[in-house]
C-alpha cells in the first residue's frame, strides 16, 4: 500500500508539474485548444489528418496557434500570408529544426535535413556545389533524365501492356539519376545489388556505406564520414521517394482524367512529336502539360506540414513571444490549398495554373518544395524529371486502368507526415 501512495502522489506530482509548466508556456505563445496533461492536443487531433485537424483547429484560432503535441508546444502556420512572413521575411529565425528521438538515434543532428546552425549552412553550401559540379542544372543531368526515362519505356514495353504495378520502376527512376549524378554510375532495374539498395529506401531510414572521403582525420571538423554518409542518405531519399511518389499519383490522376492525359499527349504530338525525346526547353511551349505537373503538385499535397522547424531565438512574432527551440509547423496544405487563389482547390483542375489565353500561370502559392531557407535542394532536378518522365510516357504509352475512371480513388493511404499513394495496377499500352 506505501509504495502504491508512493506511485500516486510521484503520478500526481508529474500531472501538476505538466499543468503548470503548459499554462506558463501558454501565457507567451500564440492562443490554442486546452491541452490534456501529458498528451496535450492528441486526443483531439487526426493523427492520420493531421491537415484537416489543424483547418479545423485555425478557423477558430486564426493563422498563429498553439498545439501540444505531447508536452511540448508547437505554433502552427496557417495560411500563405502567415508562411511567408515566417520563411520568407523571417527566413533565419524559422530555419531551425527540431530533432525527435528516431531522428537522433541514426543521423546525430548530423545531414542535410536534421542539422543546424552553421553545420547545416556549410552543408547546404558544399551539398548545392557538389551536385552542380557533377551536373545538376546542367544540360549533362537533363541528358542522364531523357536517357532514364527511355529505359523505363523499355521496361514498361516489356509488361506488353498487361497489368502491373508501376511504383517500383517509377521508384528506379530517380533512384538511378541521383545515382548517375553522385556515383556516376546507373543500375539495371533488375541488377540485385539495386534492387537491395531500393529495398531499403523503401523501408526506409537504414544507412548504407559509402567510401567517399572528406576531412574524416581532422578532428576539429564537423564534416566526419558519418555526416557525409547521412547527407548522401538524405539527398538519396528525399531525391527519390518525393518524385516516385509525385509521379505515382501522377499517373492515377491522369487515368481518372483521361481527358487531360489526351490534351498532354496532343501537346506533346504538336511540339515534340514521337521521333525525339522531350527536353526542358519544350515546357516554355507546352503550357497546359505544364499546368498539369504543377496541379498534380499541387492537388497531392506531399508534404502537408513541411518537415517541422524550430526557431533559431527568441522571437517576437505577430505580437506573440516565441522562444529559442519552440517547434513550427508551416501548414502548406492551407497554402495549397487556398480557395482565393485556386478556386474549388478540393478538384484537380490544370486551369489552376492556366489564365484566360490558355498561357502557364506561375503562382507564389505554389510551394510543394517548401520555401525559405531551407527550401528543398533538389527542387530544379525534381522538376525536371517530373516533366521529362511523364512527357516520355505519354509519348509512348496510353495508360489503362483495371477499373471505371471515375471508381479511381487517388486519396492518400497515409498523410500524417508524407502523403502515400495507394497501391494500383494498371497497363501500359503502347502508341
Amino acid at each position: 500500500m506505501e509504495l502504491l501512495g508512493v506511485l500516486v502522489t510521484c503520478l500526481s506530482c508529474l500531472l501538476l508539474l505538466s499543468l503548470w509548466k503548459q499554462s506558463y508556456a501558454k501565457r507567451k505563445l500564440p492562443p490554442g485548444p486546452t491541452p490534456f496533461p501529458i498528451v496535450g492536443n492528441l486526443l483531439q487531433i487526426n493523427t492520420k489528418n493531421i491537415s484537416k485537424s489543424i483547418g479545423l483547429v485555425s478557423k477558430e484560432y486564426g493563422p498563429v496557434f498553439t498545439l501540444y503535441f505531447g508536452t511540448k508546444p508547437t505554433v502552427v502556420l496557417y495560411g500563405y500570408e502567415a508562411v511567408k512572413e515566417a520563411l520568407i521575411d523571417l527566413g533565419e529565425d524559422f530555419a531551425g529544426r527540431v530533432n525527435s528521438p528516431l531522428v537522433d538515434l541514426y543521423a546525430k543532428g548530423t545531414g542535410i535535413i536534421f542539422s543546424n546552425g552553421e553545420l547545416w549552412k556549410d552543408t547546404r553550401r558544399f551539398t548545392l556545389t557538389v551536385l552542380r559540379n557533377m551536373g545538376m542544372g546542367k544540360k549533362t543531368i537533363e541528358n542522364r533524365i531523357q536517357e532514364e526515362a527511355l529505359c523505363l519505356v523499355q521496361e514498361l514495353k516489356k509488361t506488353n501492356a498487361s497489368p502491373c504495378n508501376p511504383s517500383s520502376l517509377l521508384f528506379c527512376v530517380p533512384c538511378n539519376v541521383i545515382s548517375s549524378i553522385m556515383f556516376q554510375n546507373r543500375f539495371d532495374y533488375n541488377d540485385p545489388q539495386f534492387q537491395t539498395l531500393v529495398k531499403h529506401f523503401q523501408d526506409s531510414i537504414r544507412l548504407f556505406n559509402t567510401p567517399w572521403v572528406q576531412e574524416q582525420q581532422d578532428k576539429r571538423s564537423q564534416f566526419n564520414m558519418h555526416h557525409l554518409i547521412i547527407t548522401i542518405w538524405d539527398v538519396f531519399d528525399a531525391g527519390t521517394q518525393t518524385t516516385s511518389s509525385t509521379l505515382t499519383f501522377g499517373l492515377l490522376l491522369l487515368m481518372k482524367y483521361p481527358e487531360v492525359a489526351v490534351k498532354i499527349q496532343q501537346e506533346i504530338e504538336r511540339v515534340i512529336g514521337r521521333d525525339r525525346s522531350p527536353c526542358m526547353q519544350d515546357r516554355s511551349r507546352m503550357p497546359y502539360t505544364d499546368a498539369v505537373v504543377h496541379e498534380i503538385q499541387r492537388y497531392i499535397d506531399l508534404v502537408p506540414n513541411n518537415v517541422p522547424r524550430s526557431v533559431t531565438r527568441d522571437i517576437k512574432f505577430r505580437g506573440y513571444h516565441i522562444p529559442k527551440g519552440t517547434e513550427i509547423l508551416p501548414s502548406l496544405t492551407s497554402v495549397l490549398y487556398d480557395d482565393k487563389e485556386f478556386p474549388n482547390p478540393e478538384k484537380f483542375d490544370p486551369g489552376h495554373f492556366l489564365d484566360a489565353s490558355g498561357n502557364f500561370k506561375k503562382s507564389d502559392y505554389f510551394m510543394p518544395f517548401s520555401t525559405g531557407k531551407r527550401a528543398c535542394v533538389g527542387e530544379g532536378l525534381a522538376r525536371m524529371e517530373l516533366f521529362l518522365v511523364l512527357t516520355t510516357i505519354l509519348q509512348h504509352f496510353t495508360l489503362k486502368p483495371l477499373v471505371d475512371p471515375k471508381d479511381i480513388d487517388p486519396t492518400p493511404v497515409d498523410n500524417a507526415f508524407v502523403s502515400v499513394p495507394p497501391s494500383y495496377e494498371m497497363c501500359f499500352v503502347p502508341l
